[in-house]
């Protein structure tokens, strides 16, 4: 079965200057077609007039038209567990703790509702998850960036949650991440302490703005590595989205790799020495290159103080390799 559904329209001389949204919600006459649900898939590019896509909602019927509106399929919101491989640090009944891989999708979302963390999950735990507000699910209470790799944590139960979520909001535990960063800081070591928000022209980007949410990142650079950035570690005070991301990017020094807010360097902006196959090997890194690298809280449950670290991932230890050799070269010349 086909995972989408076409509705055909032909317009009548009397549907002439109707807005299309408002003339499919009326002509369709399907409950789960409503105006605002129309809107939105024309403005996805879902709406064809004779042929020709339309993207514009407000546009008027022309006469004798055929239009062809495409609706996905509904699928089934609730996550299914799925076998897939997990790298766990630590388990016990109330907790979870794993260091998870780059390109992996936390939670499921539109363009991601299998393969995600939940999935692995809710298949690694079965029979041991105990209910999370009353379903037996895992209790995500933060979240990694698909492409940043690292220290996670999750709940089994329900007073594991609680408790944990009580303590993300409270910022009682401690949260380090190591990134390479274009170019070098001023200071070696500083305070970013800028509000964060929605960017106001992309709505899937976050931005530094006046209204935004309170936000703290605390950075240090851990090694130089001219003349191409630095290895910095990064703790966070609060956990907003992209935080970190976009924090190094207001400070002129973005995430190598990070695709959205990472201006890389150019080759002008390079001594004469610096090869520029080096450089371009730097730029093409595939991912933002940030790894949570530890994660410290006491135990929901008993207390305990646990701490968890994991080594860089194989394509960050790999990327510092570069650079050193690169740098080690240019060295020479």
């Amino acid at each position: 079965m086909s995972d989408l559904i076409t509705f055909s329209f032909d317009a009548s001389p009397e549907d002439t200057g109707t807005r299309i949204d408002r003339w499919l919600a009326v002509t369709a006459d399907d409950p789960s077609l409503s105006r605002s649900r129309i809107k939105a898939l024309i403005i996805e590019g879902q709406l064809t007039c004779d042929g020709r896509t339309l993207s514009d909602p407000s546009a008027t019927v022309k006469p004798g038209a055929a239009y062809q509106l495409i609706v996905p399929r509904a699928i089934d919101a609730t996550p299914q567990p799925e076998n897939i491989p997990l790298d766990i640090m630590y388990e016990d009944d109330d907790i979870i703790v794993l260091n998870k891989a780059a390109g992996m999708v936390v939670h499921p979302a539109p363009g991601a509702l299998s393969g995600t963390l939940v999935n692995a999950l809710l298949f690694h735990c079965k029979g041991s998850l105990t209910g999370i507000g009353g379903v037996a699910r895992p209790g995500i209470v933060h979240r990694l960036d698909k492409d940043t790799s690292g220290v996670m944590v999750s709940a089994k139960t329900d007073r594991a949650h609680i408790r944990l979520t009580k303590m993300f909001a409270a910022h009682d535990l401690e949260r380090r991440y190591r990134a390479f960063i274009w170019g070098m800081p001023a200071k070696r070591t500083g305070i970013i302490e800028q509000p964060l928000g929605r960017h106001k022209t992309d709505r899937k980007r976050q931005a530094v703005i006046p209204s935004g949410k309170h936000a703290i990142t605390y950075y240090k650079t851990l090694t130089d590595l001219p003349p191409f950035g630095c290895f910095i570690e990064c703790q966070l005070e609060t956990g907003r989205t992209h935080q970190i991301r976009v924090h190094m990017s207001h400070l002129g020094h973005g995430i190598i790799g990070d695709q959205i807010y990472g201006k890389a360097l150019r080759a002008g902006q390079m001594p004469d020495s610096v090869s520029r196959e080096a450089l371009s090997v730097i730029k093409a890194f595939p991912r933002q290159a940030l790894h949570a690298a530890s994660l410290g809280f006491a135990h929901p449950v008993t207390g305990e103080a646990l701490y968890f670290e994991t080594e860089l991932p194989a394509d960050m230890a790999g990327l510092h390799t570069h650079i050193l050799n690169a740098i080690t070269l240019r060295s020479k010349v």
